[in-house]
């Protein structure tokens, strides 16, 4: 199921025209349950929650489900969201990271989440998946704030590449 079937506002209905804000800017709700895989096409699991950071005003941490069965078992990870890349063609989130690194990620369980607020919590997850602290997302082709790779995945053939700010960083959203 991707954004647009848990679209109860009509929020991405007028995007054949560009007039809408999906994927530019996107309703939290229609993110929760989406598919998150890696750039070899391996499912690594889905968004549960995402984590604002109300001091900073921006997203700080989608919380990703890996592993187990039928939701038994199941590993939580809490990954920046910088980390994170829309891919708007196959409506899905993009993780670059291989399944094996995925494992050995700093991760907990549904019943005794971490203190993410924390510095130590903030400086071990932004070392593991190679991001820096406190800042947004880039802007990616197709305008939405997110992950700060680079990548030919977007389907937007009329965004020219550029931000506002003209430095291709967004700190607030």
């Amino acid at each position: 199921m991707s954004y647009l079937d848990r679209d109860t506002y009509g929020i991405y209905s007028d995007t054949a025209d560009d007039s809408g804000p999906g994927p530019r800017l996107m309703g939290a709700d229609t993110l929760i349950g989406e598919d998150v895989y890696n750039r070899q096409d391996e499912d690594l699991g889905d968004i549960k929650e995402i984590m604002l950071d109300m001091r900073q005003g921006q997203v700080a941490y989608a919380v990703l489900s890996f592993g187990g069965w039928l939701g038994m078992g199941d590993k939580l990870f809490a990954v920046p969201w910088q980390a994170l890349q829309l891919d708007t063609l196959n409506k899905r989130f993009l993780l670059d990271v291989s399944k094996e690194h995925l494992k050995n990620a700093p991760g907990f369980d549904k019943d005794h989440w971490p203190d993410m607020a924390s510095t130590e919590f903030s400086t071990e997850i932004h070392s593991f998946y190679h991001t820096q602290q406190n800042l947004g997302g880039a802007r990616t082709a197709s305008g939405s704030v997110m992950g700060s790779g680079s990548s030919s995945l977007q389907s937007d053939p009329g965004y020219s590449g550029s931000s506002e700010s003209g430095s291709g960083r967004s700190g607030n959203l």
